[in-house]
């Protein structure tokens, strides 16, 4: 048979440059796509061995993937032992790039190489990747069962060409005939790597052959060719796990929790997953990917695909490998993929279910909650859904101790009259401890949990209920703290500070400070919260955190949110009584001076730094005197 010239039937020239520049986003997926088909037609030839034992041939030693580099050449060979193509699945199967020559397909390109890589899905174009590091590709071919050998050749151009050869081996032998600016993959190192990466767990095996006239070079095998997650759980040691975490996780530590299941039924797919010990890098970019890697069929696919896993459990490591998602044109465009959403519903359902019943280990879970609790958070307002299974899972520090505690306890220590579940924000516990704002909560003997993560400020006013329990701030408005029961070692005050001070010359007072303070602040009223403290400042409930007010800040965005605030005095203290028969004059150079005290012990800045130097000096003179 003489050489066949036939021409794609559709616009090879239009969809081979949107292979090549804009199709995948590194020109090294060329090798992965390769070794992905290779390894299929290894596949199909053990599917078809099972009813027809004559295709696989007296000779078998088993499949292999092999790889040669001519560097004289500027040629890279990729073969195989599998099933092979005869002339028509030449056609067939490497004219897909052009199987559907309707008018309807043509119609479709627009022009926008971003958006007609979404339209040839169908078209499998996988092999066609060769052309982005070939200038001209080689297939030689001979499929099992079959004498008649194949030669397909294309330089990408509109056409391609096949003949009838002799004496070719079972299987597909792709020799590309490298571009000038991808000769890097003549380097048996560069193969190596990307072997390493993208195909390490193939289950065949992935040869480097010798390359001829180099004495120091030797025939090796570049991946492991066994899937670990495909086998039985009982027959993995847990050294094996955590070798196998140190890869995929590129972690130096032990996995905190390990996690290897198989779901069958409407969509089929392997997880092995690992919660690990410590805070990966990049746990805080600003990304938040998914770093769990997919797989179809054991062939890698990405490993940080969007949709795998949600942004909240970025720290988990792993894998997942599913027969059923397809392979298409652009693999790393899968996340809208329905079948991928089914993956992942299974995916969160599962490892919440594990921390669940890792939680009751406190001591391990408190090592946990500790890396990755600010993490875990960001799901109870980006996931609905499973709000109330991330609420059980959170632990807080609080007033109480120095112990994570759970809602669900928080809950059962409640004070009698207490119906609020109150929390503070802000940066530091043991700075929040000693606020000023929670001197009344915990001198009845009232818990409050510390707010310390950025996310906190976020989540708690969307979640806004826990066990039929309101989140209330305890750093805003404390009118319930009064039909709040006291413990008996509550609130115990000096002899002095128990004297009740004259209502109307407090009234008086609080009026000549808001005089003296003005606009300065919203609202100047007495205390019932404060027990040591002169004076504190505070919100009004459901206004916005003094603490989520820095944050904006800090980040350039406070600029028209700040709100002044409210000024709480304490009636009880010496300081404030001493003020009731002071001079206007002093009231509110004390009052000023008090303001800029409570703006420091909020962690803001003293608007005007020397008048408050100013003041204090006075004050001291006059103390001094």
């Amino acid at each position: 048979m003489s050489e066949e010239k036939l021409a794609f039937q559709a616009e090879v020239a239009k969809l081979l440059d949107i292979v090549v520049h804009s199709l995948y986003s590194n020109t090294e997926i060329f090798l992965r796509e390769l070794i992905s088909n290779a390894s299929d037609s290894c596949d199909r030839l053990r599917y078809v061995a099972i009813t027809d034992k004559d295709v696989m041939e007296s000779d078998e030693s088993g499949f292999a993937i092999h790889m040669s580099i001519d560097k004289e050449q500027s040629t890279l060979t990729i073969s195989d032992n599998g099933l092979g193509m005869n002339r028509d699945d030449l056609v067939e199967s490497l004219g897909t790039i052009a199987k559907s020559g309707t008018g309807d397909f043509v119609k479709s390109l627009t022009g926008d190489a971003s958006k007609d890589v979404s339209l040839i899905g169908q078209f499998g174009v996988g092999f066609y990747s060769s052309f982005m590091v070939a200038k001209k590709v080689e297939v030689f071919t001979r499929k099992a069962g079959e004498d008649q050998g194949w030669h397909w050749v294309s330089e990408g151009q509109g056409s391609y060409r096949i003949n009838e050869i002799e004496n070719a081996a079972r299987g597909a032998r792709i020799v590309l005939h490298l571009r000038k600016e991808a000769i890097e993959f003549l380097e048996p190192f560069r193969l190596k790597t990307i072997v390493k990466m993208y195909s390490d767990h193939i289950a065949i095996p992935v040869v480097l052959e010798a390359i001829e006239g180099e004495e120091d070079s030797e025939e090796e095998t570049l991946n492991e060719a066994s899937a670990l997650w495909t086998r039985a759980k009982n027959d993995i040691t847990d050294e094996q796990y955590n070798e196998f975490y140190h890869h995929v996780g590129q972690g130096f530590d032990d996995p905190w929790h390990t996690l290897h299941f198989r779901v069958e039924g409407a969509v089929e797919y392997t997880s092995l997953l690992f919660v690990p010990t410590s805070k990966p890098l990049d746990l805080f970019e600003p990304e938040r990917k998914s770093k769990v890697k997919l797989y179809v069929n054991r062939v890698f696919i990405a490993d940080d695909l969007e949709g795998l896993l949600p942004p909240y459990l970025r720290f988990i490591r792993g894998i997942v490998d599913s027969p059923d998602l397809p392979l298409n044109v652009s693999r790393e465009m899968l996340q809208d993929n329905p079948q991928l959403k089914k993956i992942q519903k299974g995916l969160v359902s599962r490892l919440l279910k594990d921390l669940k019943a890792r939680s009751a280990e406190t001591e391990a879970y408190d090592t946990f909650w500790s890396a990755f609790g600010s993490v875990l958070k960001e799901g109870l307002y980006e996931d609905f859904e499973r709000r109330d299974d991330i609420l059980e899972l959170c632990r807080f520090q609080t007033s109480g101790d120095d112990s994570w505690r759970s809602l669900k306890d928080y809950v059962a220590s409640m004070k009698d009259g207490q119906d609020a579940i109150y929390y503070i924000t802000g940066e530091d516990a043991a700075a929040l401890k000693r606020s000023p704002q929670l001197e009344g909560y915990l001198a009845k003997g009232v818990e409050v949990i510390f707010l310390t993560d950025p996310v906190d400020e976020f989540w708690v006013t969307s979640v806004g209920v826990f066990d039929k329990h309101p989140f209330r701030s305890a750093a805003q408005s404390a009118d319930d703290l009064d039909i709040i029961k006291s413990d008996e070692k509550g609130e115990s005050q000096d002899e002095d500070a128990s004297k009740k001070a004259d209502d109307a010359d407090i009234s008086a007072l609080v009026t000549r400070f808001k005089d003296a303070l003005g606009e300065t602040v919203q609202e100047v009223r007495t205390s019932t919260r404060l027990r040591e403290s002169p004076v504190c400042l505070v919100s009004e409930q459901g206004g916005m955190s003094l603490h989520l007010e820095r944050m904006l800040k800090q980040h350039g965005q406070g600029e028209g949110l700040a709100v002044p605030r409210v000024f709480e005095i304490n009636p009880k203290h010496k300081l404030i009584r001493k003020l009731i028969d002071q001079s206007d004059d002093i009231v509110g150079e004390t009052a000023h001076l008090l303001l800029d005290q409570a703006r420091i012990i909020e962690g803001e800045a003293v608007p005007d730094p020397i008048a408050f130097a100013s003041r204090l000096s006075q004050a001291m003179e006059r103390g001094l005197v």
